[in-house]
């Protein structure tokens, strides 16, 4: 039976840091899905499919990775991947709270899904696609926080 992980997020847009968790999943489980969610309390600046291209564009090295999107609860939609593993990358101790929170729902309504934490890199420890839309919407330098090709679909978005 092959291990399946499942990398959840907004993903509005993908970061460097959401990057190198996907990069790191991807070296340990045989499949991973980044399953991009469609959070109706946030007002994403990109569509779901747009989100999916950039992910799907950047990670297109990774032979063993799979983007889909969902509208429902996580753990439904790992449960319907058939997956056993969900993946969550933590940047600081104030992140722990939250995901310690969602993880503890997520065993409430199926204990046979684990999540498993990644740090992620010190230099990605500060980054959220919140920060880098702000700096981009400003005109600032994002070159180094996320891929090329997300930097410019956010000039586009901003700037065109």
């Amino acid at each position: 039976m092959t291990k399946i992980a499942v990398v959840p997020g907004s993903f509005d847009p993908i970061t460097n840091g959401h990057l190198d968790i996907i990069e790191r999943a991807a070296k340990v489980f045989p499949e991973v899905r980044v399953a991009v969610m469609n959070n109706s309390s946030k007002n994403p600046l990109f569509t779901v499919e747009e989100r999916m291209d950039l992910i799907s564009a950047v990670t297109s090295k990774f032979p063993n990775v799979i983007i889909e999107s969902s509208s429902g609860l996580l753990i439904d939609y790992a449960r319907k991947a058939g997956a056993s593993v969900i993946v969550r990358g933590l940047r600081a101790i104030s992140d722990f709270e939250y995901e310690m929170q969602i993880t503890s729902m997520n065993r409430m309504l199926d204990e046979s899904i684990e999540t498993f934490f990644v740090m992620t890199k010190n230099q990605y420890s500060f980054l959220s696609s919140s920060i880098v839309k702000e700096v981009a919407r400003y005109g600032g330098d994002i070159s180094a926080l996320v891929p090329s090709v997300v930097e410019k679909a956010l000039r586009e978005k901003y700037i065109d």
